[in-house]
């Protein structure tokens, strides 16, 4: 059964930084593509970043130089780094297995507020 459990969310000032986890199973994470999507109520899910198995990485431009998507593929762990937030990155953030934003593997997600 695929499992993805994502943490780290909270409540950060504008400028600040957060780093994201989403612990993987049950699936071959190091083969697997991953991504992060998130969702603001009343809005449909956004893609923001994904990464390949090699390690190749993708970032919306709403999210770039600001965002870093890694994983750590011993740990089955998917990591987003983010850093610069901005009160417009307020979202339920998501870890979605496969390149599709709207997979239908995705965590619970973890909320991320910014603001001062």
């Amino acid at each position: 059964e695929v499992q993805l459990v994502e943490s780290g969310g909270g409540l950060v000032q504008p400028g600040g930084s957060l780093r994201l986890s989403c612990a993987a199973s049950g699936f071959t994470f190091n083969y697997s593509v991953m991504t992060w999507a998130r969702q603001v109520p009343g809005k449909g899910l956004e893609w923001v970043s994904s990464t390949g198995s090699g390690g190749s990485t993708m970032y919306a431009d709403s999210v770039k130089g600001r965002f870093t998507i890694s994983r750590d593929n011993a740990k089955n762990t998917l990591y987003l780094q983010m850093n610069s937030l901005k009160p417009e990155d307020t979202a339920m953030y998501y870890c979605v297995k496969g390149p599709h934003y709207t997979g239908p593997y995705r965590g619970q997600g973890t909320q991320v507020t910014v603001s001062s």
